[in-house]
């Protein structure tokens, strides 16, 4: 067959996706608080690659809502903004429903255990006031529905909705008010193990709508306030 001309492409596209991690990471937990610059220099000195797989982490950063580039002058963190989490939200509840909804009927015992283990490893990390932990222990335990659902599209629309949450969770995550979370996983659990696959994804949209009231609670100069602390 013919061979493409371009050359390492995967090797590109792995230092992309670290970058993506790295920067997304240091944006959610505070790091790179909102309204930072982002200097490819100083980022390329951080990470350790080169510029171009930077710039194409920024740019799907920028989708994701994360940063904001003005084109020939600079990148900067995107503040967060109490319209676009509500909007993010909005989705990312439907989307979890959807993925609940369309997979209880594919669960098995072994799904079961992995969003229990998931759920033991937050309320540990809860417990311990270790927010980054809790957040990928939330999402491992809602990653289970999302992979048995069978459906690519429910993961994609989730890759580029969930960041902007992430940040808000980070600082929900960092208070005893998500402990209620540990009672709705055991709830959506339960109701898995039923077969009862609207009630739980009733419950599981409701599990993501508690980040609604953080988010009307919360106004975006007390929030860039707190992620800077």
């Amino acid at each position: 067959m013919p061979v493409p001309v371009e050359r390492g492409k995967h090797t590109r596209s792995l230092l992309r996706d670290q970058a993506y991690v790295s920067i997304r990471d240091a944006i959610v937990n505070g790091t790179l608080a909102p309204g930072e610059k982002l200097r490819d220099p100083e980022l390329e000195e951080w990470l350790g690659i080169s510029r171009t797989p930077i710039r194409e982490a920024l740019a799907r950063l920028e989708v994701a809502g994360l940063v904001h580039t003005v084109p020939g002058r600079s990148t900067v963190v995107s503040s967060i903004e109490h319209q676009a989490v509500s909007n993010a939200q909005s989705v990312a509840a439907a989307m979890h429903a959807l993925a609940v909804r369309t997979a209880v009927p594919l669960m098995g015992e072994r799904d079961f255990e992995e969003m229990e283990r998931a759920n033991r490893q937050f309320a540990e990390a809860l417990s311990l006031g270790d927010a980054e932990a809790a957040m990928r222990s939330d999402s491992e335990f809602h990653r289970v529905a999302v992979v048995a659902s069978e459906n690519d599209v429910i993961g994609q629309v989730l890759e580029q909705v969930t960041p902007v949450l992430r940040r808000l969770e980070h600082l929900r995550f960092s208070s005893l008010s998500a402990r209620e979370s540990i009672a709705q996983h055991e709830q959506i659990i339960e109701l898995c193990r039923q077969g009862d696959a609207d009630a739980a994804a009733e419950a599981t949209e409701r599990n993501w709508q508690t980040l609604s009231r953080l988010a009307a609670e919360c106004k975006e100069a007390d929030i860039s306030r707190t992620a800077k602390s």
